[in-house]
């Protein structure tokens, strides 16, 4: 530490200027955690923590890479039982204060992992930022390295850090496998640094929570996921689970389109019949482009977009096939938009035809 630090901090205070005198100070900190000093630096952040300086209200926190996302306003958290409990397992966790704040949410594109983080954020009345990655990494040789250390430094900026929960949403854009022989070494680099400074932050802001979400659970590298306190796996979703959240979709939807017929039992019998059903994400996306898309002169189009969408093409599946399937002579008529009258007859005619 220099005497300029000194000084600065004697500064900013006669200016009032609390953004500034924050930061100095925790450079400070930083200084002395460099030097081995781990106690002082913590107790350093720990007054930092609890004093009454200045807190930006709404946007007024200005970052280069964090930004903050509006959490007011989220939608229902449709996820299975057993990884509510876990979501339930963090709140828990984090209100205790015992050291348990980095966590990371692995699972498949549209599993509901960046969702669970806002309701996480809301459920401890804390501000939600997240890391923007646009900008952070560099083609520049070391650029990224030293964005990697600012984004760490304006995570320690941030007004009452512990009142705050730091989004890395898709972090494996960032954090490559080191060894991986497909892996350049600048990314390795990058990988490495973050790691320093998540062994940083745990000793100099133990009050932050730090989220991560990633879609490549398999490649991520090993030394980073030792970092985290606990890793949340979201890839279990259970068939009903799906179909009890296809469900919520449907109701929440079909009441916008007035002219369209709601067949809540025929709807649900389709997705029971379909092999496999994606993930929330993208369910959500084909029940609404199934409604949205269809023809509201046809009553029950929609149930057609959806069944050739989850189950295969409707057209060149056969009566037979939709009856062993399940569906009865109402049903497939709602399907094929035919009598029920030429429905028995084509059945009719099949069954002699065999």
């Amino acid at each position: 530490m220099k005497k300029q630090n000194v000084l600065n901090l004697i500064k900013y205070h006669v200016e009032r200027n609390e953004n500034a005198f924050r930061h100095e100070a925790i450079n400070i900190a930083r200084y002395f955690d460099s030097i081995g000093d781990e106690q002082l630096a913590e107790y350093i952040m720990g007054l930092i923590a609890e004093s009454n300086l200045y807190v930006p209200q709404g946007n007024d926190f200005e970052s280069q890479f964090l930004k903050q996302i509006d959490i007011e306003v989220t939608e229902p958290l449709n996820l299975p039982s057993v990884i509510s409990d876990d979501i339930k397992g963090i709140i828990n966790a984090v209100n205790h204060d015992i050291g348990i704040n980095k966590f990371l949410f692995e699972g498949r594109p549209g599993s509901g992992k960046t969702e669970a983080v806002k309701h996480v954020a809301r459920l401890l009345n804390r501000k939600l930022f997240y890391v923007d990655f646009e900008n952070l990494i560099d083609s520049k040789l070391g650029q990224s390295n030293k964005n990697i250390s600012d984004v760490f430094n304006e995570i320690n900026l941030i007004p009452y850090a512990n009142n705050a929960v730091v989004l890395f949403d898709e972090i494996d854009v960032i954090a490559l496998d080191r060894i991986n022989s497909n892996d350049i070494r600048e990314m390795g680099r990058v990988t490495s640094t973050i790691l320093r400074e998540l062994d940083r932050l745990t000793d100099l802001n133990k009050g932050i929570v730090i989220i991560a979400t990633t879609n490549l659970f398999a490649n991520f590298d090993k030394a980073l996921v030792r970092r985290f306190d606990a890793v949340i796996n979201f890839d279990r979703y259970t068939k009903d689970d799906l179909i009890e959240i296809a469900e919520f979709f449907f109701s929440s939807f079909v009441r916008k389109f007035k002219k369209i017929q709601k067949d809540t039992r025929l709807f649900r019998k389709i997705l029971d019949v379909a092999r496999e059903l994606p993930y929330p994400g993208e369910l959500k996306n084909i029940i609404k482009t199934s409604l949205a898309f269809s023809d509201t002169n046809i009553e029950y189009d929609y149930l057609r977009r959806l069944y050739n969408n989850l189950v295969g093409n409707l057209c060149k599946t056969n009566l037979d096939s939709l009856s062993e399937q399940g569906f009865t002579v109402r049903e497939i008529e709602k399907l094929k938009g035919e009598s029920k009258s030429s429905i028995a007859r084509k059945m009719t005619k099949e069954e002699r035809t065999k």
